[in-house]
């Protein structure tokens, strides 16, 4: 008894203690594009376009990074034969939405002209001016001395290829006379007003501009740069990986293609102890700094105290920057939140009759017994709440019509359950046992036929999640989820409440409401 009693109290509070938790940080389900309402876009690739194998993979993953910008709950983006289709609920700011999915940026390459704070933020810094310069003949050898120091501020990596240093220092000796240069003083300037720069998001190719940088990159303060026209672009860059070397800790390694790597040499050259820009879809992804003024072999390391993720995203941006395959819109349709709310509104009505109506009818065949089952029903909805929200919350679940339908459908295997144990109950004590005795023995034996029965709904519903796609899925997820409910409801209160209240005769004699007349069976064997 004080088993079931255990069993039954840890049910309830593994539903109810979330569920008021659920209820008192106001989190709800994250809605679908069918129920909150958004758009769908439907991509292809241009016609004569080469689609190698795992292109379009590529291009989805590249376009769901890009919607995550827009802060859309949980886009849907699946690939379907050749086609993209992008499910974006909830969009506010549809323009934006379309161009940013369907737009084959290009990853660029710009120099670094000056680093900006964040936007209506003054700056002051200090910039190296040449004083003086004084020379002393004499006779002897000859000393040139150059600048005792250069230093260079790097935000985020460097591009390290040999040797690389950011002070030089030459000495020759000959019998000739000294010359000596002095190191130029410093004296504080104000960074000038910017003029004829348009501080813009959008990466025009050929001119100057002001972007952001991207979150958790350089500062905390998440600052601006501008940069030069674009120097070269992601059609240079021939592939790229994150590695870790003991000593240097995580790296990203750079290879161009033939025509980029002559590129990337001009560039070093040009820049050289100058910060150049990765730039994709508007923002700075890395700023390192060119630290060789020529590189040997065509593997570029750019280092930077990175972390694992820093570096596999760097890499990943680098090599797989543009979509890798031109791509035109196929369909673009919208739905409206009106609708939406309409379908969830028909969805929860459509489930209420339903359950509303095996309500009723469990009731009066099954009378206390029935009670139960409301009950039953009433803990599976709260959990399945509970954790709908909790994982749209964290993972990006999102409800969906299909996902309402396989709820509604879970609602026909649940109370099969709880039929299959009460039908088990009626054969036991019709073979002479009584009431009493017949629980938990007919619950070890209904609990097999349970478990057997859901099991084969969790494989049907396993499989269709694996192989369909789209909307199918959605159902069969819920589904799954609502089967896996059943047999904890199952197990932890349906047995441990139905053999506590059947030992108690006020429960099972009642003359309408008792256990006895909901089983069809008489009272002198309860």
């Amino acid at each position: 008894m004080r088993r079931l009693v255990i069993r039954l109290i840890f049910s309830l509070l593994m539903v109810v203690v979330p569920l008021v938790a659920v209820f008192a940080t106001d989190t709800t389900p994250q809605l679908g594009l069918d129920l909150q309402g958004g758009i769908s876009v439907v991509l292809a690739p241009k016609e004569g376009a080469k689609v190698e194998s795992g292109t379009l993979a590529q291009a989805v993953n590249i376009i769901r990074n890009r919607v995550d910008s827009l802060g859309v709950a949980e886009p849907e983006i699946s690939q379907q034969g050749d086609n993209i289709i992008i499910d974006l609920p909830g969009v506010e700011d549809r323009e934006k939405a379309l161009n940013i999915v369907g737009q084959t940026a290009e990853l660029r390459f710009r120099g670094v002209l000056q680093t900006l704070p964040a936007e209506n933020v003054a700056v002051t810094t200090t910039t190296t001016v040449p004083e003086s310069t004084t020379t002393t003949a004499a006779g002897g050898a000859t000393t040139t001395t150059a600048p005792a120091s250069t230093s260079t501020s790097v935000q985020r990596g460097s591009v390290t290829q040999g040797q690389a240093t950011s002070s030089t220092a030459a000495t020759t000796a000959t019998t000739a006379p000294t010359t000596t240069t002095t190191v130029p003083a410093t004296t504080p300037t104000t960074i000038p007003q910017l003029t004829g720069i348009v501080e813009t998001t959008e990466d025009i190719p050929d001119q100057e501009v002001v972007l952001p940088v991207r979150k958790g990159v350089g500062e905390d303060t998440s600052p601006r740069l501008r940069l030069g026209p674009t120097l070269m672009t992601g059609r240079d860059v021939k592939t790229a990986s994150s590695v870790y070397r003991t000593g240097e800790g995580w790296l990203v390694l750079l290879n161009f293609t033939d025509e980029g790597f002559k590129k990337f040499q001009d560039v070093a050259q040009q820049w050289y102890l100058r910060q150049v820009a990765v730039v994709l879809d508007g923002v700075v992804q890395s700023y390192p700094t060119i630290q060789t003024q020529r590189f040997d072999t065509n593997e570029v390391q750019i280092t930077g105290n990175f972390k694992e993720s820093e570096a596999k995203d760097l890499a990943l941006v680098l090599k797989y920057g543009a979509l890798p395959v031109p791509l035109e819109r196929q369909t673009v349709q919208d739905v409206s939140p009106s609708l939406g709310k309409d379908q969830l509104k028909a969805g929860i009505v459509a489930g209420l009759l339903g359950l509303g109506l095996v309500a009723i009818y469990m009731l009066v065949y099954y009378r206390l017994l029935g009670i139960v089952i409301w009950a039953g029903l009433l803990l599976a909805a709260g959990a399945l709440y509970v954790l709908t929200s909790w994982l749209g919350n964290v993972i990006g679940l999102t409800l969906t019509l299909s996902g309402v339908t396989g709820i509604i459908v879970s609602v026909g295997i649940t109370v099969d359950s709880y039929v299959v144990y009460f039908e088990r109950l009626k054969d036991e004590v019709r073979s002479g046992k009584t009431i009493r005795s017949s629980l938990d023995r007919g619950f070890s034996r209904s609990f097999r036929t349970i478990f057997a029965a859901d099991l084969v709904s969790l494989i049907g519903a396993g499989l269709l999640y694996l192989l369909a796609i789209g909307s199918v899925r959605g159902f069969a997820f819920f589904l799954g989820l609502s089967v896996l409910l059943d047999l904890f409801v199952a197990y932890f209160f349906m047995h441990p409440l139905v053999s506590i209240i059947g030992r108690k005769p006020a429960f099972t004699k009642a003359r309408w409401l008792g256990i006895s007349s909901g089983l069809g069976i008489k009272e002198a064997t309860a």
